[in-house]
């Protein structure tokens, strides 16, 4: 069995992955189970934060919160995101 690296390995696989347009991204919500491009979704942006939900039963997929140079980012209502790389 081969030791386990750091999450630093990340570091090239996420650089890439996140430079792309993640609105053609395909998430499939944990609530409903459909899987739709986060382009459909319905976005609330007038909360401190933005609020994401799946565009079939309305559950919150994504909430998304930015402040002072950092963002949070809550995926907690997916069970994939699927990126073209």
């Amino acid at each position: 069995m081969t030791a386990p690296l750091d999450g630093n390995a990340l570091a090239g696989v996420f650089s890439e992955l996140f430079c792309a347009d993640l609105t053609t991204a395909v998430g499939r919500c944990e609530s409903c189970g459909n899987a739709n491009a986060l382009g459909t979704a319905r976005v609330y942006s007038t909360a401190p934060g933005i609020v994401v939900r799946c565009p079939g039963c309305d559950a919150v997929v994504m909430r998304v919160v930015r402040k002072e140079g950092r963002a949070w980012l809550d995926l907690r209502g997916v069970s994939y995101l699927q990126i073209d790389t």
